[in-house]
């Protein structure tokens, strides 16, 4: 069983990552916590899909189309689509209607679909025609800046434009890092000190609830594929 990820950084500040991924012979995969929604495009056997997938606060199963191409990209923490609130997506996605091989349905429009290597393309047409929006205070924040708000109201804004708290952001977005950083053969102890655990357990815990592995488990790229380019080797 095989599910091959490759993912790059974007410059575009409405994306985090473009992905690409390819499926042979596998049923299902650990899909992992994400603060970022998306846009998924795939096709099998010749019939194209299109879809919103929403922020995912924990690990779980999922189901995998077998011999199926995709190409994803994740949105920058913030942003969010005008007409379907990043809230209402978290754990769960949206299918899009009325796909081809050329086009997709988005926001009462039909759009281009994308390549991997023009999503910043599309991205910016999007923008462009208010379809992807972002709250310029929660863009702040991620930058580090100090708003002039309070933070009950900045952690009001977060949550509304994001469907997560800072902290809980913050979690997945540290156990996803110490998953690379894991899987690239840095021992334990080096990931508890670098990313500020408590300890090896605490690590292991945030392990279990967010990327579904151990520490061995992804060391070993062992465990089934898992929904994570971990220094893009080949999952199995």
């Amino acid at each position: 069983m095989e599910l091959r990820f490759t993912t790059r950084a974007s410059d575009s500040a409405w994306v985090d990552t473009v992905w690409t991924c390819t499926s042979d012979r596998v049923a299902e995969m650990t899909s992992v916590a994400t603060p970022c929604w998306g846009l998924v495009f795939w096709q099998r056997d010749g019939q194209p899909y299109a879809s919103v997938s929403g922020p995912e606060t924990g690990a779980a199963v999922a189901p995998v189309p077998e011999g199926a191409a995709f190409v994803g990209i994740e949105f920058a923490v913030g942003t969010a689509l005008r007409f379907l609130p990043t809230p209402a997506l978290v754990d769960r996605g949206a299918v899009l209607p009325d796909a081809t091989r050329r086009s997709f349905r988005l926001g009462g429009d039909r759009w281009e679909t994308p390549r991997p290597d023009d999503a910043e393309a599309l991205v910016d047409r999007l923008v462009r025609a208010g379809v992807v929006v972002r709250d310029p205070l929660v863009t702040d924040v991620r930058r580090g800046h100090r708003p002039h708000a309070a933070p009950r109201t900045v952690e009001r804004r977060f949550r509304a434009a994001t469907g997560l708290t800072q902290g809980a952001v913050r979690q997945i977005e540290r156990v996803r890092e110490a998953a690379a950083l894991l899987a690239a053969g840095d021992p334990v102890a080096d990931v508890v000190h670098r990313l500020a655990y408590v300890d090896e357990p605490h690590l292991a815990r945030a392990l279990r609830r967010h990327v579904g592995r151990t520490a061995g488990q992804l060391r070993a790229g062992a465990h089934g594929a898992i929904a994570l380019d971990l220094g893009q080797r080949t999952t199995s």
